[in-house]
């Protein structure tokens, strides 16, 4: 179904990723963005119509260069560059956008990215490079009152990521903070609430509270209409899909099976595979230590 949060799950091997993965994305990307890579062999594919884009959101690094950020990620590093360039002083200068790129820290800047004549352009007493040390929740403060800026760095807040910096090389990010980033740039979009976002286990390496907040920015995005597929072992985001397809019933040879698709409570009833007999002691109240093993692993065959 569109419009929802979608769950695929499964032992490791059962044929998640081979169904969205190598199969439904490949699709897409041929019909949006005419990519090469072929999908798996597939019957028929229904409701393209209702769909303009598809996202794939991974916990790869933003870029491969140090100069890769969450400033130059979404975009609002632009802005505030723009922000510097009208500044009076930097109009009398005649400074120009790229007077305001940076470049890898080095020893004649002292790790500033900037020479000296560049930073004496202030705006509300700071300089560029002060801005791209301050952290997100500094930010958010010091932009208040610039709205096009404030909106893009907001959203980094609102994903959680209030304690990093702004200027922050994308090498230093864990993958769990570069699938925010991302997911937050794609909050900043004015979207037209028919995109599929994909998801392969976004909560690896993910703390409890990092997995609540993960959570929340993704009902945002199935609240603004969006479809939200997400293939994932863990417990906390399986019970609260809206939808589930459960693959199986082993893994390897003994996977590639559609084993159940509808409600996280119909398959916690249904008794079928592995996954319904974790999700039924999960969602059976009251919890006990051995019930609420929060990963479902491939051991457990």
């Amino acid at each position: 179904p569109l419009g929802a949060l979608i769950g695929v799950t499964g032992v490791s091997g059962s044929g998640k990723s081979t169904l969205i993965n190598d199969t439904l994305l490949p699709i897409l990307s041929q019909h949006f963005y005419r990519s090469l890579r072929e999908p798996l062999a597939y019957d028929r594919i229904e409701g393209l119509e209702h769909v303009d884009k598809v996202v794939a959101v991974d916990q790869s690094p933003l870029g491969r260069t140090p100069r890769s950020n969450p400033a130059t990620y979404t975009g609002v590093f632009s802005d505030i560059r723009s922000l510097y360039v009208n500044l009076p002083e930097a109009k009398i200068r005649g400074y120009k956008p790229g007077r305001f790129s940076f470049y890898v820290p080095c020893e004649a800047c002292h790790g500033k990215r900037y020479n000296h004549e560049t930073l004496e352009v202030r705006f509300k007493g700071k300089s560029i490079a002060d801005v791209l040390d301050m952290t997100i929740n500094q930010a958010v403060e010091f932009f208040e009152n610039v709205p096009n800026i404030l909106h893009k760095i907001k959203v980094l807040q609102d994903v959680g990521l209030g304690y990093i910096k702004l200027g922050q090389s994308s090498t230093t990010l864990s993958g769990g903070e570069s699938q925010r980033v991302k997911l937050a740039t794609e909050l900043s979009k004015r979207d037209t609430g028919q995109t599929i976002y994909i998801l392969d286990e976004p909560t690896t390496g993910l703390h409890f509270e990092d997995i609540r907040v993960l959570m929340d920015v993704l009902q945002r995005l199935v609240n603004r209409g969006n479809t939200v597929i997400v293939i994932e072992h863990n417990l906390d985001v399986i019970k609260v899909a809206d939808y589930l397809i459960d693959m199986g019933p082993e893994g390897g040879r003994g996977g590639g099976q559609l084993l159940y698709e509808g409600t996280p409570e119909g398959l916690a009833e249904s008794g079928v595979g592995y996954t319904g007999k974790f999700l039924k002691a999960e969602l059976t109240p009251p919890h006990t230590a051995q019930q609420t093993d929060n990963f479902i692993n491939s051991n457990n065959k």
